[in-house]
């Protein structure tokens, strides 16, 4: 187990993971690479109800401390057609007026677009984390939006925050007789996946047993997730083999966050 600086059960990184690849039914060129291990896991988000947030300093923002990167225009573009939908009563940091892209849009220090964040009483966060007891509620307003309006938060949020605590990866992977396909990995937003910078979080809840409480499998509880990631005919079969794998009552390579909570 590592501490980490806030003191709290958290795993150490790396352990033993089982994986599962299997050719995308909707695209030959491509191949699904799953981290069994994360996504048979029993995780949960915990915002709000025993999140510490990655920064001491900021504790009631979760993992929103930093803003979220624009995976491209078209991310920022959709993201922009549901902030221009939010109200003051959503969103609590509304600036009460048509809203500008300089509300939200900000750049980091190496100028990439990203989305702003402020200080609130002493605590730095996204400018879209609406604060404990705003009466429109706490965390994200894109995400509060979603539910107003019966649609997916995968559909509301920046790429990079609905896809954590899922990552996906791609590599064109060379095989011997000169033929070569897509190969798209799908596992946990661990400690590493932030940067260098990851490794100095005050707490981090991915490999957290406080995390791990879930009745049902992150491959079940993340299903909008993964099939704006992969596809509906690559996840049906991702089920198919998770189910199976759940099944058989295999103990290979059981995340040991979930483990240790049990």
């Amino acid at each position: 187990m590592q501490p980490y600086a806030s003191g709290m059960p958290e795993v150490l990184l790396p352990f033993p993971r089982a994986w599962l690849e299997f050719p995308n039914p909707d695209d030959e060129g491509e191949v699904i690479r799953a981290d069994l291990t994360w996504l048979t896991s029993s995780y949960t988000c915990i915002f709000g109800s025993g999140c510490r947030g990655i920064y001491a300093t900021s504790p009631s923002v979760g993992c929103c401390t930093l803003g979220a990167h624009f995976a491209g225009k078209e991310d920022e573009a959709r993201t922009a057609g549901f902030v221009a939908q939010l109200t003051p009563e959503n969103w609590q940091f509304h600036p009460g007026r048509k809203v500008k892209k300089g509300d939200w849009i900000e750049l980091d220090d190496e100028g990439e677009r990203k989305t702003r964040t402020h200080e609130v009483d002493g605590e730095q966060g996204c400018v879209f984390a609406n604060r404990p007891g705003f009466a429109g509620g706490a965390g994200c307003a894109l995400h509060v939006l979603a539910g107003s309006l019966g649609v997916s938060h995968v559909e509301t949020k920046p790429d990079v925050c609905w896809q954590l605590p899922l990552r996906r990866a791609f590599r064109t992977v060379e095989r011997a007789d000169e033929t070569s396909y897509l190969e798209v990995t799908i596992t946990e937003y661990e400690r590493a996946g932030w940067g260098a910078g990851g490794h100095d979080f005050d707490w981090y809840c991915t490999a957290n047993t406080e995390a791990h409480i879930a009745p049902s499998p992150v491959y079940l509880t993340h299903r909008a997730e993964l099939i704006a990631m992969i596809g509906a005919g690559a996840y049906e079969e991702l089920v198919q083999h998770c189910d199976e794998h759940v099944r058989s009552g295999s103990r290979l390579a059981i995340h040991p966050a979930s483990l240790a909570a049990d």
